[in-house]
């Protein structure tokens, strides 16, 4: 329902079709948009008037879809993660530069005002020299609202990469590609019990580490703490803190598109709102697609990102198992800023 509510409203792109391996919910759907039809997937790909998929099925199928719609001559865009591994992600990339394609990835949230304009202030030297960041999301579990929240405590799911992808992919946009990790990670719970819905009642296993903590170094030399878990309360701490020697700077929530930055300056004493001034303004999931209109514009939410940020958590739990720091082998170029543009309503 978020991509269809941001896609319609996009200018420069068409939304034509909708696919859903269950038919009817893909008409059930269709019915709610002007001028959308739905298709099954194999229509889809046969259609030569398409010439971008959304890929918003389960982490899982990511790959195998996904390369279905290059090797049918369109290009994709997927929902995070690009692939549950290194090896499928490359095999994506690799079929679009034969096929001459595109391929973007989300999360998008990190073109929003709030990302945007937290870069802004680095890029423009307020914070000074940036020497440490911190980014963390910590929560008691999703087994207390998901009424089937057994995959994410499954290979492919847990904490880092359900949300890592909005916090890495926030912090190589702020601070540069990761080229280093060393990280820990524990399973404090062996089963959990599922709290809503027509399972409540019903445990099921933990297949996976839950509480999983980094020393990330980015290629700048600046030291990212990053701390993502399914066993914790509640914490007080700001989603991303960046450090400069000149200030310190609170940003906003990278799982959201806005949101303002503060700041706390050296020598004085109270934090101050730095303005919105860059971004996408009224974001929404589906931003991303934006750069896909002009064929000759850089894409920012791009799979070559969406590939760092999987190898990027896939080396930190590699690290974590083995009790050592891990080099990253892959790099990207820091996606290019947006400007401030309001998007209609």
């Amino acid at each position: 329902r978020q991509y269809l509510a941001t896609l319609s409203r996009l200018p420069d792109l068409q939304l034509v079709a909708i696919a859903d391996v269950v038919a009817d919910r893909a008409r059930s759907a269709a019915a709610n948009v002007a001028g959308l039809e739905a298709m099954t997937v194999d229509e889809m790909l046969a259609t030569e008037a398409i010439d971008v998929i959304v890929n918003l099925t389960l982490p899982a199928a990511h790959a195998e879809v996904s390369l279905a719609v290059l090797r049918a001559g369109k290009s994709i865009f997927s929902e995070k993660p690009l692939a549950t591994s290194t090896v499928d992600a490359r095999a994506i990339l690799q079929e679009a530069e034969q096929r001459g394609l595109r391929v973007g990835c989300a999360p998008d949230t990190v073109l929003g005002s709030g990302i945007q304009s937290a870069r802004k202030v680095i890029d423009a030297g307020t914070l000074g020299r940036v020497v440490a960041a911190s980014a963390t999301m910590m929560v008691p579990g999703h087994e207390l609202w998901h009424p089937q929240p057994n995959f994410y405590y499954q290979p492919g799911g847990g904490p880092l990469f359900d949300m890592g992808p909005y916090y890495l992919s926030a912090l190589v946009t702020l601070l540069g590609p990761i080229a280093s990790v060393d990280a820990r990670s524990s399973r404090p719970k062996t089963e959990r019990t599922i709290a809503t819905g027509e399972h409540a009642g019903t445990t099921f296993p933990v297949e996976i580490d839950t509480h999983v903590s980094a020393l990330v170094e980015h290629s700048s030399g600046a030291l990212t703490t990053l701390t993502m878990s399914f066993d914790v309360v509640a914490t007080r701490s700001a989603n991303i803190e960046v450090h400069g020697d000149l200030g310190s700077m609170i940003v906003s929530d990278p799982n959201t598109f806005d949101g303002v930055p503060e700041l706390m300056m050296l020598g004085h004493e109270s934090w101050q709102c730095a303005p919105e001034t860059t971004g996408y303004v009224n974001g929404g999931r589906g931003i991303g697609l934006l750069d896909f209109a002009d064929s000759s514009a850089d894409i920012r939410a791009n799979g070559h990102l969406g590939f760092h940020v999987l190898d990027v958590m896939e080396s930190i739990l590699e690290s974590a198992r083995e009790g050592r720091r891990y080099e990253i082998s892959s790099t990207v170029k820091r996606p290019l800023p947006v400007d401030h543009k309001v998007l209609p309503l």
